[in-house]
């Protein structure tokens, strides 16, 4: 199989919305209840909102972080059809070129291609959320979320040399550029 054609085949995977299959069953559209992202933190939202219970966010957060992670794996890893998986994600055809915020992607993806920097590097997401929770943060999950994901990405510079430096950090900026809405509240 041509690169190519690897990544447009990680690009469909990634697009798999697994926020939706989450809710399937209960009647509610993630993508139009709560935050309308289909991610997630989404279907915690709504699950706790209409009494579904916390398993559909689990659902939800295996199914994206996998849907990275399996690309890689059955297509052969590589950073640059790493990028296709999050790029489904947070442009997915099957939500009219919408998607979610792509971090947990960006997770399974960076779990495949950099285990050891991703391990040692993700405690500091619920550390984070839980620091912001109690200091009142607005916007605490983005905070946590784009925090981790440069320390990630710096961690792959500084450790792994420009090349996949570089590539991770491309992933940086795709989570960034799904959460200008966000960092512009942060800013209000």
């Amino acid at each position: 199989m041509t690169l190519a054609w690897k990544f447009i085949v990680s690009f469909l995977v990634g697009s798999i919305p697994f926020a939706k299959v989450a809710m399937l069953g209960t009647g509610v559209d993630v993508t139009k209840v709560g935050s309308k992202n289909p991610g997630f933190n989404n279907v915690l939202r709504a699950s706790k909102e209409f009494h579904f219970g916390k398993w559909r966010a689990v659902v939800a957060l295996i199914g994206d972080i996998a849907k990275g992670y399996i690309a890689l794996v059955a297509l052969g890893g590589s950073w640059f059809v790493g990028l296709a998986p999050v790029m489904g994600h947070c442009w997915s055809p099957f939500l009219g070129f919408n998607g979610g915020k792509g971090v947990a992607t960006t997770v399974g993806v960076l779990l495949f291609l950099e285990p050891k920097i991703t391990f040692v590097c993700l405690p500091l997401y619920p550390i984070l959320r839980l620091f912001g929770r109690k200091m009142g943060w607005k916007q605490e999950g983005a905070i946590s979320s784009l925090t981790t994901m440069l320390v990630i990405a710096t961690s792959v510079l500084t450790l792994r040399g420009v090349d996949s430096g570089i590539f991770a950090f491309m992933l940086f900026a795709i989570v960034v550029i799904r959460h200008v809405p966000n960092l512009r509240e942060i800013i209000r």
